[in-house]
């Protein structure tokens, strides 16, 4: 499907915890191409506010031609969906990006945090026995039972509130799982966490990282993260995420934390082509 932007309508809208918000697009054209692990480009109303926001598919439901995406407001544009009622218009491009590569394999499903809502969709498609492992801040734990139709749900909380006290290896640990492969979304942090859990464990991995966004078809080089390989299109050691990605290998990908990326900026480390020294981090 060639990549357009199109107007959709909202069918509904909800609050699913503190912040978090669940909204259904009539999108046909989109949800009938749309794939576990792929995102939206999803544009406000605002003119003032020329980018879009990227948002992971949460559900695509092709029979009635609608789209999912659960969100976390974290700024401007977040606040405004969250306004937003049924009825009400707006753009979306996709869907975009590579999506998870489905495995017959006993699997991790690891969402942390707003990396939880794309394992909704990857639960439904995967044919093998799985358990998603969780991780959220508190006992608001959004999707959880949506997941739970689907897969074995093991959670973690940071403030121990439900499930096992820590982070989602902890989970893994206290409760014995084992794995064949891994399918991750959330934060840098765990991603790393996790790459380095699944090499010391001889377990495949794939991370759907999550980076700020500009153009979301691979065009501005804006979200490009550290290789081994050399990138055909930039002919350096970065890839696009939104192109590219935004699932990898995790052992074909360099995750940097944020005082790691500060180092390598301002070392003069990072490689022609690369615009990581012109995105802002948010602390």
């Amino acid at each position: 499907m060639a990549q357009k932007r199109v107007n959709v309508t909202i069918h509904s809208q909800e609050k699913l915890a503190e912040g978090i918000y669940s909204m259904w697009l009539d999108a046909p054209e989109v949800a009938a191409e749309a794939k576990p692990g792929q995102f939206i480009a999803v544009y406000t109303n605002d003119q003032s506010k020329l980018l879009p926001r990227p948002i992971s598919i949460c559900e695509a439901d092709k029979e009635n031609g609608r789209l999912r995406i659960v969100y976390r407001i974290a700024g401007a544009g977040t606040l405004e969906f969250s306004q937003y009622h049924a009825g009400d218009k707006l753009d979306i491009m996709g869907p975009l990006g590579n999506g998870f590569t489905l495995q017959n394999k006993k699997a991790f499903l690891i969402g942390g945090g707003i990396g939880i809502p794309p394992m909704l969709e990857l639960a439904k498609h995967l044919d093998c026995e799985k358990t998603a492992v969780l991780g959220y801040r508190d006992a608001e734990t959004f999707l959880a039972d949506e997941i739970g139709k689907f897969a074995d749900v093991v959670i973690a909380s940071d403030d121990g509130s439900v499930g096992t006290k820590g982070n989602v290896i902890d989970a893994i640990k206290a409760n014995g799982l084992k794995a064949d492969i891994i399918y991750a979304c959330g934060p840098t942090p765990m991603l790393m966490g996790l790459k380095k859990y699944a090499a010391e464990n001889g377990i495949e991995c794939y991370i759907s990282l999550e980076e700020k966004m500009a153009c979301g078809i691979g065009a501005c080089l804006g979200c490009v993260c550290h290789t081994k390989e050399i990138d055909e299109h930039a002919n350096v050691r970065n890839t696009r995420i939104c192109k590219d990605g935004p699932v990898f290998n995790a052992e074909d990908v360099e995750l940097l934390n944020t005082d790691q990326q500060r180092e390598r900026i301002t070392s003069g480390h990072q490689t022609e082509g690369c615009k990581c020294h012109t995105i802002k981090i948010k602390e």
